[in-house]
């Protein structure tokens, strides 16, 4: 079966989630990634290594070869790889490839044609380029922290990786424009993805309702429409009834159709509807609900747990959380491919490689010898 990015060779100086997410993607649609890894890497703090690297799908479909780029032998096996790679993912904060010489500058040179991805927090200019920083940092600034809080109106933690997440995607997006681009021009460029720049497109409508109406939203705020309602069981359901037929529709499944000219109800009217809905909702459980409104075809869904998420019917379905048969675990669960190719679709072909699996067999490909091999590992340039 034809991968649809057979052919297309990927070096991967990335580590944590945004790097390696956006490879893993490039990876399950039959690029070839090549994990370049410090050697002095260690899993120390995991109790088993074994079998993180058999749940690690962020590694998935890689090869892995551990160089010490400090070293100037290191450098040279690295400039070989360049030679004949189409792309470089690089998520250091600036200077950080420029100091190891493994930077856009060194690489175009060697190879024309390279297309450079470095995924930073706060990209590679503007006055927060040095900062350090982490996911709840990005969407903060973003405004995503901004949006969203208790009922109390604090902002709260967002546990889902908005901005990891979303300049994952933003780099394989730009990678993508860059391999199409190098169709027409022959030559590759440079790609800047910031991860709090990749959290403002999860703020469209706000933002769009900002610069109309400068309106900024109560975080808090109570709405009949948008809201997560708990039920009798102590669990919660959400509803998302933007549109004058859904909400009708509500109202009738709810057995109050007084409720319907209310749908953008203001001051204590407002109030007064989030209480009948609130009381109403806290008659059934969550399940009870999710049922009676599937079949009043409107827009209400279950809060799920991860526990939950896993087995949820139409997840299932659509092959999301996949399981694979490991040489010494067994069958191993993992996250699947959201994107579906009817023609080429995403394949699973290999485990998350241990450190430096693939060193020798790289190596070896690139015209070193067996011998030229073992003096680099004792000199500790590679493992």
């Amino acid at each position: 079966m034809t991968l649809a990015l057979e052919g297309i060779k990927v070096i991967d100086l990335s580590r944590t989630v945004p790097g390696p997410y956006c490879t893993m993607m490039l990876a399950d649609m039959g690029a070839e990634v090549i994990k370049v890894e410090d050697p002095g890497y260690s899993m120390g703090m995991l109790p088993d290594r074994e079998k993180h690297a058999a749940y690690d799908y962020l590694s998935r479909n890689k090869k892995s070869i551990a160089l010490n780029l400090k070293s100037t032998e290191a450098k040279e096996i690295f400039h070989k790889l360049v030679a004949d790679a189409d792309v470089i993912m690089e998520a250091s904060r600036p200077g950080v490839a420029k100091r190891l010489g493994v930077d856009y500058k060194t690489a175009s040179k060697l190879n024309p044609r390279i297309i450079y991805c470095s995924l930073t927090g706060f990209g590679q200019d503007g006055p927060y380029r040095d900062l350090p920083g982490h996911d709840p940092n990005y969407t903060s600034i973003g405004g995503a922290v901004g949006l969203t809080g208790d009922h109390r109106g604090n902002p709260v933690i967002i546990r889902a990786a908005v901005g990891d997440i979303g300049s994952a995607l933003h780099a394989v997006i730009g990678i993508l424009f860059a391999l199409i681009a190098r169709e027409k021009t022959g030559k590759g460029q440079f790609v800047d993805i910031s991860m709090t720049d990749s959290v403002l497109p999860f703020l469209s409508v706000s933002l769009l309702r900002y610069f109309r109406d400068s309106f900024i939203p109560k975080r808090g705020w109570p709405s009949p429409t948008i809201n997560i309602w708990q039920t009798k069981d102590g669990k919660y359901i959400t509803t998302g009834l933007v549109e004058p037929h859904f909400w009708e529709r509500f109202c009738r499944a709810i057995g109050r159709e007084d409720l319907i000219p209310f749908h953008h109800a203001k001051g204590e009217k407002l109030h007064e509807v989030y209480g009948i809905i609130r009381e109403t909702i806290l008659t059934k459980t969550r399940d009870d609900w999710f049922q009676i409104m599937k079949e009043a075809d409107t827009c209400v869904s279950p809060v799920l747990e991860l526990d939950e998420v896993i087995k949820d019917p139409q997840l299932q379905h659509r092959e999301m959380f996949p399981e694979f048969e490991h040489p010494t675990l067994g069958k191993i669960r993992q996250l699947g491919m959201p994107v579906k190719l009817s023609e080429t679709p995403a394949k699973f072909r290999s485990f998350s490689p241990v450190l430096g699996q693939h060193t020798d067999e790289i190596l070896k490909g690139l015209g070193y010898t067996k011998q030229q091999i073992e003096e680099l590992r004792k000199a500790g340039v590679i493992k």
